[in-house]
């Protein structure tokens, strides 16, 4: 029997995870996600896919986060028509992020011709609302702690991840070798969502290396946001906070409600715009089981923000100079609305742009936060002016010592355990650790490498 897997994405990356399990003819996908941040990575999403999609038996998805599920509305318009099995926190998110996807390619595309900024003739989306809404009838949502048999000799069981709604680390028993994938582990005592739940055992584990190489900030959140809100508000700025639509913003609205509700942060506005966030919220308060907060502690939390609800609410937003906090997505400032509030923010040496959480390599965020004097965005350059600041305690990501605590669940060694998912040197310190302090079998997997699961 030959048992193989091959790193289609995630692979000296932190995005695009596409994990491809091959035994027999018989294939099977764990995540499909895109490729975002440097161009040389997003322009994988437009290359031809390694195998056809109609050979591919079904899909598995640890979470919705467009780099763990955002090619399934590709992978299914090119022909692939299996189920997609996922939790059903995750089916409910998909049915937002996806659509949301396709539409902001859209638009994104219909910008670049009408200001005719891009080097494409016409800019194309790589898919559209529609071709995500279809990709959606095929998920299949599976309930966590219950095994599922998806093939023959294939049976899955998933267990809660943290990190957003409906993660799931998945246990994937593939003739005879038991699988393990972390997807993305959530922080152990988050204020909101639940802790990853331990493993006790995997054959061949495949674990998360996002922040293998780093330490969250121990300083207290709200503090550390306090101190930022007030510093710019006493300026007569505006705190611009790229968030990512589910998880980040919902986390930040919390946050900011504690303040306001101890009498700390005062009568600056806050701002929620973003029509999926606005979406994940209340499907946050839809599913008690997946994190810590009551169904009143929710609504006390979101009722903080004021909604935004159409471009045009948007356009005025920005425009209007009182001081005040902005929650939109998307988190990197890859796309979405929030480029249009940097734009206007970015320039004023009184304003913050406020990240929370990780920024991948290429993305606007990294480089922002790196300290670039000048950002790119729709074809034109805009000095940065503003704060720019990023609490990095916030991430929906569990740390280096948050993944080892989380390995160290497990009561025996794997076979092999791959690295996957973060960047080079993140993925190869996390190994050279797991190495040193549990003396486990480990390698960093390239990109498009197979391995045989004997």
């Amino acid at each position: 029997m030959s048992r193989k897997v091959t790193f289609l994405g995630g692979a000296g990356t932190v995005t695009g995870s596409k994990y491809l399990l091959s035994s027999a003819g018989r294939r099977i996908l764990v995540d499909c996600g895109l490729f975002q941040g440097l161009k040389q990575l997003r322009l994988r999403n437009w290359a031809k896919f390694p195998v056809p999609p109609n050979s591919i038996s079904s899909v598995i998805l640890t979470h919705a986060h467009l780099d763990h599920s955002g090619y399934l509305p590709a992978l299914v318009r090119d022909g692939f028509t299996g189920p997609v099995y996922a939790s059903h926190g995750t089916e409910e998110v998909c049915g937002i992020i996806l659509p949301d996807s396709g539409m902001l390619q859209e638009r994104d595309a219909e910008f670049a011709n009408k200001h005719r900024f891009s080097k494409h003739s016409p800019a194309l989306p790589l898919y559209t609302a529609e071709d995500a809404t279809k990709s959606l009838e095929q998920i299949i949502s599976v309930p966590f702690g219950k095994t599922r048999e998806i093939a023959p000799d294939v049976s899955i069981t998933l267990r809660r991840g943290g990190h957003i709604l409906g993660a799931s680390i998945v246990e994937c028993d593939f003739e005879g070798r038991k699988l393990v994938f972390s997807g993305d582990l959530g922080q152990f005592g988050d204020p909101m969502m639940v802790d990853p739940e331990l493993i006790g055992e995997a054959d061949y584990l495949f674990v998360e290396s996002t922040y293998g190489n780093r330490k969250h900030d121990t300083l207290d959140p709200e503090a550390a946001l306090l101190r930022i809100v007030k510093s710019t508000v006493e300026h007569g700025g505006t705190i611009v906070v790229p968030a990512f639509a589910v998880g980040r913003a919902q986390t930040l609205l919390y946050h900011l409600s504690q303040l306001r509700k101890a009498g700390q942060l005062g009568n600056v506005p806050v701002f929620l715009d973003s029509p999926m966030a606005t979406d994940a919220t209340e499907l946050l308060t839809a599913h008690p089981e997946d994190h810590r907060l009551s169904a009143a502690e929710c609504r006390a939390a979101f009722n903080i923000a004021r909604i935004v609800r159409g471009r045009e609410e948007s356009k005025a937003l920005t425009a209007d100079p009182m001081p005040k906090i902005i929650i939109s997505a998307s988190g990197m400032a890859t796309g979405g609305r929030v480029l249009h509030h940097i734009k206007h923010y970015v320039t004023d040496p009184n304003s913050t742009i406020l990240f929370a959480g990780f920024q991948a390599a290429g993305t606007r965020g990294a480089a922002m936060i790196a300290g670039v004097e000048s950002v790119k965005i729709h074809g034109a350059y805009y000095p940065v002016k503003a704060r720019v600041e990023n609490l990095s305690m916030l991430s929906a990501h569990a740390d280096a010592d948050g993944i080892m605590r989380w390995l160290k669940g497990f009561k025996r060694p794997p076979r092999l355990t791959f690295v996957t998912h973060g960047e080079p040197t993140a993925s190869d310190a996390l190994r050279h650790r797991i190495e040193e302090e549990l003396g486990w079998n480990c390698i960093v997997p390239d990109h498009m490498q197979r391995a045989t699961l004997d």
